[in-house]
C-alpha cells in the first residue's frame, strides 16, 4: 500500500467528511439510531454505486473529462444543461450552508470574549478570511487543508473515545420510521465524494483496479466514522430538554447550537474545547474544497485563465451568491445541505445510471471496466434516485 494509494483514499475521506459530520446527527435526531443506520447504509449503497459508474462512464472519454462533457455525449443537450444548472446549485448551495455554519461558529467564539456583532458581519468576515486563501491558490489550500485535517481527525477520534463509554445503550434503541425520507438528501449529500472520480482516474492514469480499491475503501471509512459520531451524538446528548437534541433542530443557529450543547453535556473544559475545534474545523474543510471546485468549474466553464482581474471575477462568482443566500434566509445551514442533497442525487445517482444505461445498450460504448449489474440494478437506481428527488421537492414546495 503505497502512499499514493492512501493519498488517494484521503481524497475521498476528505471530501466526504466535512460539514455532513454536524449535520448528520441534527438531521437524523428524530429517526433515531438505528433510523440513522439505515439511512447512512443506504445512502452509501446509492452514491458508491453511483461513483463506481461515473468511473465506468469516464473510461469511455479521453481523460480530463468531467461529468458536464460526459452528460453532454452521453444524454444530449438538454442533459447537459441540467448538468449544468445542478451543479451550480449544488456548489452553491454547499457554499452557502458552510458560510452560514461558519458564520454561527465565528460568532459563538466571539461571544466568548463578549463581543456580539450581527450575523451578516460574521458572515463577511468568515468568507472575506477564509476566501483570501481561496483567492491565493490551490498550494495555499493545500497546505492549510492538510493541517486542518490532521487537527480534525485528531480532534475526532479524541472526541469518539471520550463520549462513547458514556453512551446511554437506551437512547440508541429509539426508532421513528415517519422521519426516515426526510432526512435522506442530507445523509446523500454527506457522502459527495463521486466528483472528485474523473480527477482520481487522471491522477492514477486508468488503473482500474487500484481506482476501483480506492472508491470502495475510501467510501467505506466516512461510512464508519458517521456510524460512530452518530451513536455518540445521539446516545449523549438526550432528545428531550435545555440543550436537547430537539432544541438544537429548532435552534436558528444549528451549528453552534450543537458546539454548546456538546460542551453543556460533557462538562469537561478541554474536551469542551475539542469540540468547538472540530465543529469549527469540519465547516472549514469543506467551505474550502468546495469553493476550490467551484472556482475551477467556473473558470472552465467561462473560459477564463484564474490570473489577474479574470481571478478576482471568478472568486466574486463564487462567493457573493451564496452570501446572499445567507443573508436572506438566517437558518439555512440544514436547509442549504437538503437542497444541495436534490443536486446531489440528480449529478451522482441518476445521471450516472442514465448515461451508462444509454451507452450501453444504446451507443455500444465499450470499456476497460464495467461495474457488476445489469438493467436491473440500474433501473433501482434510477427509480430510487428519481423519488428521493420527488420526495424531496415535494417537501420543499409544502405539498407534503
Amino acid at each position: 500500500m503505497n502512499a499514493k494509494f492512501i493519498g488517494g483514499i484521503l481524497l475521498i475521506v476528505g471530501t466526504s467528511i466535512g460539514g455532513g459530520m454536524l449535520a448528520l446527527p441534527i438531521a437524523t435526531a428524530q429517526t433515531g439510531f438505528l433510523g440513522a443506520l439505515i439511512l447512512l447504509f443506504g445512502a452509501w449503497v446509492l452514491i458508491t454505486f453511483g461513483a463506481l459508474l461515473i468511473l465506468e462512464v469516464n473510461l469511455w472519454f479521453p481523460q480530463d473529462s468531467n461529468i458536464v462533457s460526459m452528460v453532454r455525449h452521453t444524454l444530449g443537450h438538454t442533459a447537459e444543461i441540467i448538468a449544468w444548472l445542478s451543479y451550480l446549485l449544488l456548489f452553491y448551495c454547499l457554499l452557502a450552508a458552510y458560510i452560514d455554519g461558519g458564520s454561527d461558529v465565528f460568532s459563538l467564539i466571539l461571544n466568548y470574549f463578549h463581543i456580539d456583532i450581527s450575523r451578516w458581519i460574521a458572515a463577511l468576515i468568515f468568507v472575506l478570511f477564509w476566501g483570501a486563501i481561496v483567492f491565493q491558490g490551490i498550494q495555499s489550500i493545500d497546505m492549510v487543508n492538510r493541517v486542518l485535517m490532521f487537527i480534525k481527525l485528531g480532534a475526532l477520534i479524541i472526541l469518539l473515545l471520550f463520549i462513547i463509554p458514556h453512551v446511554k445503550m437506551a437512547s440508541l434503541m429509539f426508532y421513528h420510521s415517519a422521519y426516515l425520507a426526510s432526512a435522506i438528501t442530507i445523509v446523500i449529500t454527506s457522502f459527495g465524494f463521486a466528483t472528485i472520480v474523473p480527477s482520481l482516474r487522471s491522477y492514477f492514469n486508468d488503473d482500474v483496479k487500484t481506482l476501483r480499491r480506492i472508491i470502495l475503501i475510501g467510501s467505506l471509512i466516512p461510512l464508519f466514522f458517521y456510524t460512530l459520531w452518530i451513536a455518540a451524538i445521539i446516545g449523549e446528548i438526550p432528545m428531550q430538554g435545555n440543550y436537547g437534541l430537539l432544541w438544537i433542530i429548532h435552534s436558528d443557529q444549528t451549528t453552534a447550537a450543537l458546539t454548546e450543547s456538546l460542551i453543556f453535556f460533557l462538562n469537561n473544559s478541554w474536551i469542551s474545547s475539542l469540540a468547538s475545534i472540530f465543529t469549527s474545523i469540519c465547516v472549514i474543510t469543506s467551505f474550502l474544497g468546495v469553493a476550490l471546485c467551484l472556482s475551477d468549474f467556473l473558470a472552465d466553464g467561462l473560459k477564463k485563465e484564474k490570473k489577474g482581474w479574470n481571478k478576482l471575477l471568478i472568486l466574486c462568482l463564487t462567493f457573493i451568491p451564496p452570501f446572499i443566500m445567507v443573508i436572506l434566509d438566517p437558518n439555512l445551514f440544514i436547509e442549504g445541505l437538503s437542497y444541495a442533497g436534490i443536486f446531489c442525487t440528480i449529478l451522482l445517482i441518476l445521471f450516472p445510471a442514465l448515461m451508462t444505461w444509454r451507452g450501453r445498450y444504446h451507443l455500444n460504448l465499450n470499456s476497460t471496466y464495467q461495474v457488476m449489474g445489469n438493467r436491473f440494478l440500474l433501473s433501482i437506481a434510477i427509480i430510487a434516485s428519481a423519488l428521493i428527488i420527488i420526495h424531496e421537492i415535494l417537501i420543499d414546495f409544502k405539498i407534503l
